[in-house]
């Protein structure tokens, strides 16, 4: 499946609580696993897939920027015997993958909300303001939207 890049304004919440990391990375582990095992024609309990990840914080012009890189195995294996058995994985649709992606957004809304760093109300879901170091949130919001965060040109766009 590639590289799979995750990005949003939720995720800068998580430099300044980075608790909130595994229960998303969790999400996109487990949906994306479960997806590649039904397309490969069996069930969770039957096979197995395999993932690294690499949580990137900062992009190239050292900038908050906190994103997921996961490289995942493009076929899934179950044990037979004690021994491995590997199985290729149908091709994927456009359509499929979109389908996937849209999960995956709503489970991590779902989870940073029962983590308490969204709050859903009347249809509407916002940031939720998590306590957290006055000194550290200005960092991260000046990185995020590309400002100097201190001394001389403060404010100012890099």
């Amino acid at each position: 499946m590639g590289s799979l890049t995750t990005n949003s304004t939720a995720l800068s919440t998580r430099a300044v609580h980075p608790y909130l990391i595994s229960p998303v990375l969790q999400v996109i582990s487990r949906a994306i696993s479960t997806f590649l095992i039904k397309q490969a024609g069996f069930k969770r309990r039957e096979a197995q897939t395999g993932a690294i990840t690499l949580i990137q914080r900062f992009g190239s012009a050292v900038n908050l920027n906190i994103h997921l890189h996961c490289l995942v195995l493009d076929w899934v294996y179950r044990m037979q015997n004690g021994v491995p058995e590997f199985c290729t994985v149908h091709p994927q649709a456009t359509e499929q993958l979109q389908g996937l992606l849209s999960q995956i957004i709503q489970r991590i809304m779902e989870a940073l909300t029962r983590h308490g760093a969204l709050i859903e109300e009347e249809g509407m879901t916002y940031l939720a303001d998590i306590e957290s170091d006055a000194a550290l949130a200005q960092l991260a919001s000046a990185a995020c939207t590309y400002r100097i965060a201190l001394g001389p040109g403060q404010d100012k766009k890099c």
